[in-house]
């Protein structure tokens, strides 16, 4: 079994065809294509007499993609805000002053992100009030405490 093909395997036919279909729908060809095909349409629309039929096979067949777009796009975004979320808990917990609580920051209620909002937006007005040089001591009693809000 080549590479690719034990790759796709891994990641499962879905994944596969949805990533593949997102790039190939956002290139430029695709969309040069679309453009094509509202041409073709509206030049046969004398044709057609620009029939209610004729109206029906643009609002049909752009209703048709779009629903099944939506589907393969949410797939790829899902997928990618979570690769990018496990990527940016991996360097939470490689660097060695980091706060590993904040590792599973998605899972905190609204109230608990909320106040950790407050506490990094006082910080920053903090390290502006005071000057960069006093910046770092900040941040680590700040860490100190979002530890223990984390807690």
């Amino acid at each position: 079994m080549s590479k690719s093909t034990e790759k796709a395997h891994k990641k499962g036919w879905f994944v596969s065809f949805a990533q593949g279909a997102a790039v190939a729908t956002g290139s430029a060809w695709a969309f040069g294509l679309a453009v094509g095909v509202v041409i073709v349409w509206i030049v046969t629309g004398p044709l057609f007499k620009f029939s209610d039929t004729w109206q029906l096979v643009i609002n049909t067949g752009t209703t048709i993609v779009t629903f099944l777009m939506v589907f393969l796009i949410q797939n790829t975004q899902n997928r990618d805000a979570k690769i990018m979320q496990l990527k940016l808990d991996e360097l939470i917990r490689a660097a060695t002053k980091a706060h590993t609580a904040y590792i599973d920051m998605e899972n905190m209620s609204e109230k608990e992100l909320a106040a950790l909002q407050k506490h990094y937006e006082d910080l920053a007005k903090k390290a502006r009030d005071e000057g960069d040089h006093k910046a770092a001591e900040a941040h680590d009693k700040a860490g100190s405490k979002a530890a223990k809000l984390l807690s």
